[in-house]
Order: structure tokens, then sequence, then C-alpha cells
């Protein structure tokens, strides 16, 4: 199925950005085939149909939902085998799950939740995913991130941003760097290549309902943003910043410091 085809695999792709990456790729070219990760398979079949039924004939390449919450091995490995069975390889992996804690909670808690998904679920995804990565002749992951997690602004007294709040945040962000950039290290080795992207301060799910209005109200960028900046990188309009400079590849261009 598709094997001609881009083998593209977003995770947390039933919202916000991955949402939105999902529709401008397809509507971008025919050539990929995008696998829209969910933790459910029906909120990803929601998600297939909201696309369609928006944008209907101006979806050029198939979508295909896929159940996998980056927390849960059983699914990983379903995954994996999926593709393995169906395409035998994958040509882009999109590390987008992502979670930040807004309920009240003891900070062992907090803590836990967000690396569980924002570091340990993105590098056992990509370890497990990595031996059908390098059947790809041109094999690349991103990791969308932020410039919160990035040192060297935490610590400049004019990072316009220093204040916001969210250490146990800020923290899975800078470990997720230090994956891309392990990653990058590792992967060149047999051609593989791997970037950190910074998608900047717009609208998605990750706070939830109130968060989302809370943003939309602060004026936040649409989500539509990054995916757009997604579409270039993959187009191969920024292949410089993306795969070669170091520090966390900005949305508008350019890179942030780790």
């Amino acid at each position: 199925m598709s094997t001609d085809k881009t083998i593209v695999l977003i995770t947390g792709a039933n919202s916000g950005i991955g949402l939105e990456t999902i529709v401008a790729l397809s509507k971008s070219s025919p050539n990929y085939h995008l696998l829209l990760g969910s933790r459910s398979l029906e909120r990803g079949n929601v998600a297939l149909s909201q696309i369609q039924s928006t944008h209907g004939s101006s979806l050029l390449s198939p979508i295909t939902p896929i159940q996998l919450d980056i927390t849960s091995l059983p699914t990983i490995e379903s995954t994996k085998a999926y593709l393995a069975s169906t395409f035998g390889r994958l040509d882009v992996l999109i590390q987008n799950a992502g979670v930040i804690v807004t309920h009240p909670c003891h900070t062992l808690e907090n803590l836990r939740t967000t690396f569980e998904t924002n570091v340990f679920g993105a590098k056992v995804v990509t370890d497990e995913l990595t031996p059908l990565l390098q059947k790809s002749s041109n094999a690349r992951v991103i990791y969308v991130s932020s410039e919160q997690g990035s040192i060297t602004l935490r610590l400049d007294p004019e990072y316009p941003y220093k204040d916001v709040p969210g250490t146990e945040y800020k923290m899975s962000k800078a470990a997720l760097n230090m994956l891309a950039a392990c990653h990058r290290y590792d992967f060149r080795k047999w051609g593989g290549k791997v970037t950190s992207f910074n998608p900047g301060w717009c609208v998605t799910n990750l706070t939830g309902e109130e968060g989302k209005k809370m943003r939309i109200e602060g004026g936040a960028r649409s989500a539509e943003d990054p995916a757009k900046a997604l579409v270039a990188i993959l187009e191969g309009k920024r292949e410089k910043e993306a795969w070669e400079d170091s520090g966390i590849l900005d949305l508008d261009g350019g890179v942030h410091p780790w």
C-alpha cells in the first residue's frame, strides 16, 4: 500500500498542530501517505471525518488514522508491526504528542505525567521505529519542542518570555532537546536526519479548553503557522537550518540556542 509515497507518521495528530500538519501535507502534494496518530482510534477517526468534511477534494494525499499512545508500549509495538507489514519502512516521524499539566497536583505527579509523554514516550517511539527509519532512503525525525526548553534563553534577562510559568514543562522540553541532539549525532552514522522544532505560541488543545480560550484571547497564532513551516521543512526548503545548524529550529526562520 502506497509504498511509492513518502510515509509520514505524526503523533498526537487528532488536534492542534498535528492535525493541521496532516491537512497541510495532504493538500500540498499527492506524494505522501499520512498516518494520523491518536491515543484512541475513535478520536483518530473523528479527526479524519472532520478533515474530510472541511477540506474534501483539496486533500491530495491519503490519510490513515492509527492508534498510538506514546505512553503505551502495546500501541507502540502494534504501530511498528503495522508499518512493517504495510509499508516496510518509515520515512518521516514527527513527534508532536505532548502535555502540560494544568490541574492542581503534587510536583512529583506533575513531573511524572509531563516526562512520561514529553520525554520518555518520545524516546521509546523513536527507538522502536528506528529499524524502519533505517530502511528509508531519506529518513527524518522532527521533535516538536519549544523555545521554553532553551537553557540559554531561560537565563537571558532580555528574553521576552522569561516570566512564563511552567518549570516542569520547561524541564521536559530541555530534555527533549537533548534527545533530539543525541539522535541527530547518532543517526548521522546511517544517514538519518533529526531536528528539534519550536512551533511558537499557538492555539492548541495542549492546555485544555480553558487554556485554548486563553490563547485565543491572548493573540496566540493559528496552529496552521507551524504546520506550514513543517511542510516547508519536509519539502527541503530549510535544509541547512533544519538538519545542520546547532539549535532549536524556529517556525519563522533561524534557530534558538539550546
